[in-house]
């Protein structure tokens, strides 16, 4: 499933892919034409990046919910406290298995975060 992002055009990938109950959501990002929605804090890009996560499984027959896993890609490990607080906002009653890393840079060097998740609707 596509959300038809120029990236998802220029690189080749779908936004999310669903194979039964199994969906994996692609590397998501705050970006948008003009830059990173949130700008330089990396709370508001969080929230972006979730935001954007949540419509992709809507849009795969799934919510937040069914989320059993997230993968957290950070430019700045020193802000994981930020990424952690809107992270628990979102999934406090979910728990889902997750992992923190910093990474050297994303596609674009504003970018502070790309978040990717797998969910299985029950």
């Amino acid at each position: 499933m596509s959300d038809q992002s120029p990236a998802e055009r220029i690189f080749g990938f779908s936004r999310a892919v669903r194979v039964g109950d199994f969906i994996s959501v692609a590397g998501t990002t705050a970006m948008a034409p003009d830059g990173p929605v949130g700008g330089a804090d990396m709370a508001e890009q969080t929230r972006e990046v979730l935001r954007r996560i949540a419509s992709a499984l809507e849009r795969a027959g799934a919510g937040m919910p069914d989320v059993v896993r997230s993968r957290v890609f950070v430019t700045d490990i020193s802000a994981w406290r930020q990424v952690g607080e809107v992270h628990r906002e979102v999934f406090a009653a979910i728990l889902p298995a997750a992992t923190i890393v910093e990474v050297s840079a994303l596609f674009d060097p504003r970018l502070l975060i790309e978040i990717e998740v797998d969910a299985i609707v029950a």
